[in-house]
């Protein structure tokens, strides 16, 4: 139960100073909120880093919200705990991080990881290598950040720090999407180039170590990634980032646009290769292909033709269907949770204002006081404005809780956009075998049409009889290209498959935890609240009494 202030002791002069300067936090939205509170955010400085190892990041670390105050409701008690069921003597202070109810929804994920450790840190600013300028002092710069990562595996825990700047970063994305068509690939921070010119540089850069380091622990957290090469040779090779980087998509569309006349008046690469079906053909390094599926996919949605092999996997499409009203329902359930916090925050501010209030009154009493009953009146005055404060307290940390569980909402979310992409990469794939397969048929077509032509002639003809090796040839290429593209169709359908059944796992595993360690803090810090202004009303129900003999005096 909340201690109260004794109510035979005036309030001093310092405890009202200190009851005044009581912080009141600005209300903020969920997403701003849930990004100081997450400890995947949490900064940490080189010199730590440098000195002890970092655990992986869980969600069942101390939140702290004002830093005047040292809150004892920081971690979810138990409700056991909290209403007194619990065995033992029941601690005015919670129960420590250790206890069920306050685990991380991704803790089994980080204990799965390939690494035990991950960080991001120490950013410095660098020159570009070859960076020129007339102008003394203003050549380009970037910020480069210190990765450090400890293998789970490795008997000798030895930790290896490498310096990566953003582009390392967006190199390693594009490779881990090459590499992973059809996996859930965690999406990588934006760069956000507008935010970096609006706010203040050491906020900006901040924000980006964080969400670096978040997205690491992401990769790590995937049972495909974790263990993967891309991801070991960009956390452990020293020197320059060793990936090789990919083309922008202007230099591919050039290169496209250059091959192009050859394809189309000299008849050259005609064929998609077979180690080029693999990929995408948005790559744009072939605007033939893309000009041959764009017609495809015309030609099946809109005239209504139907391909020579279509989806045909119902349960693939109904689990399709459902994530789209799941993705719909968890964006309605964000919304109302931005609400809840809001919510929760207003009702902070305003039992913060009310504590405020009575201490005022409670020190103007204490001074203009002249009679016993007038000191009286304060004392209970400082009773009610100890517990608004203690409420309002509880109430801020109560919310921090409520965004740390609620953050699996937002995880979730992300995780939306990697599906999209998967399922966007195996209707690409399906596309480029459907295309391949029209192809065939075409030259098929063409093939029986010169010989049909030839037959005419008496002896044959020569041009026309070459004409047809000519399309046999190309029929065998093309045929070698169309099972290298049924094989990657296939491959990540299977992804796909193993993915979903990874994510109906994890939901219903993550969901489960937040709900109850939503509930039982929600139902913990009620009763602490109400226990506190419970103390209240037992310690001033005398002014009940003497309303009752008012009323029956008049």
């Amino acid at each position: 139960m909340m201690s109260s202030t004794p109510l035979s002791q005036p309030a001093t002069a310092g405890d009202d100073d200190d009851m005044e300067s009581l912080p009141l936090a600005a209300a903020s939205d969920y997403a701003s909120v849930a990004s100081t509170f997450d400890p995947l955010f949490s900064s940490t400085s080189a010199t730590a880093t440098a000195t002890s190892p970092r655990s992986p990041p869980t969600r069942a670390a101390a939140f702290t919200l004002s830093p005047t105050f040292s809150s004892s409701f920081v971690d979810p008690p138990s409700y056991a705990d909290a209403t007194g069921a619990g065995a033992g003597a029941v601690s005015s202070s919670p129960c420590s991080a250790s206890s069920p109810s306050s685990a991380s929804p991704r803790s089994a994920r980080v204990a799965a990881s390939e690494y035990s450790f991950l960080a991001v840190s120490d950013p410095e600013t660098e020159a570009e290598p070859a960076a020129t300028s007339l102008v003394p002092g203003s050549a380009p710069t970037y910020v480069s950040y210190l990765v450090t990562s400890v293998r789970r595996g490795d008997p000798d825990q030895r930790r290896h720090s490498v310096r990566r700047r953003f582009r390392d970063f967006v190199t390693l994305a594009d490779r881990l999407a090459d590499a992973f068509r059809g996996h859930f690939v965690p999406p990588r921070p934006d760069k956000n180039t507008v935010e970096s010119q609006v706010m203040q540089r050491d906020e900006f850069v901040a924000q980006r170590r964080a969400a670096l380091e978040r997205y690491l622990w992401r990769l790590a957290e995937h049972p495909a990634i974790g263990p993967s090469d891309e991801l070991r040779v960009f956390l452990q090779a020293e020197g320059k980032m060793p990936l090789p980087g990919t083309t922008d998509m202007a230099s591919r569309m050039l290169d496209g646009a250059a091959r192009l006349p050859r394809q189309l008046i000299a008849g050259e690469d005609t064929v998609t290769a077979p180690q080029e079906v693999v990929q995408p053909a948005k790559g744009g390094r072939d605007l033939l292909r893309i000009f041959k599926e764009l017609k495809q996919s015309v030609v099946t949605d809109w005239a209504g033709v139907k391909p020579p092999l279509v989806e045909e996997d119902r349960e693939f499409l109904e689990k399709k269907e459902k994530l789209q009203e799941w993705e719909q329902q968890l964006t309605s359930a964000s919304q109302q949770a931005e609400a809840l916090v809001k919510a929760q925050q207003d009702m902070a501010e305003t039992m913060g204002a009310l504590g405020l209030a009575f201490v005022r009154l409670t020190k103007f009493e204490t001074e203009e006081a002249m009679y016993d009953s007038q000191r009286m009146r304060a004392a209970d005055s400082r009773r009610v404005a100890t517990a608004a404060v203690k409420a309002s307290r509880a109430c801020r940390d109560l919310n921090a809780q409520t965004v740390k569980y609620l953050d699996t909402l937002h995880e979730h979310l992300s995780i939306m956009l990697s599906v999209r992409t998967a399922f966007s990469d195996r209707a690409s794939a399906l596309l480029t075998v459907q295309t391949l397969m029209s192809d065939l048929a075409s030259l098929e077509s063409r093939i029986e049409k010169l010989e049909a032509a030839s037959l005419k002639i008496f002896g044959g003809d020569k041009a026309r009889t070459r004409k047809v090796e000519e399309l046999r040839e190309t029929i065998r290429a093309t045929e070698d290209a169309k099972f290298c593209a049924l094989r990657e169709y296939e491959r990540i359908k299977e992804n796909n498959r193993s993915e979903l059944q990874r994510l109906d796992s994890e939901r219903k595993e993550e969901f489960m935890r937040m709900l109850k360690g939503f509930v039982a803090s929600q139902a913990a810090y009620a009763d602490k609240i109400v226990d506190g202004w419970e103390t209240v009303a037992e310690e001033t129900s005398g002014y009940v009494g003497v309303r009752g003999s008012d009323s029956m005096t008049s």
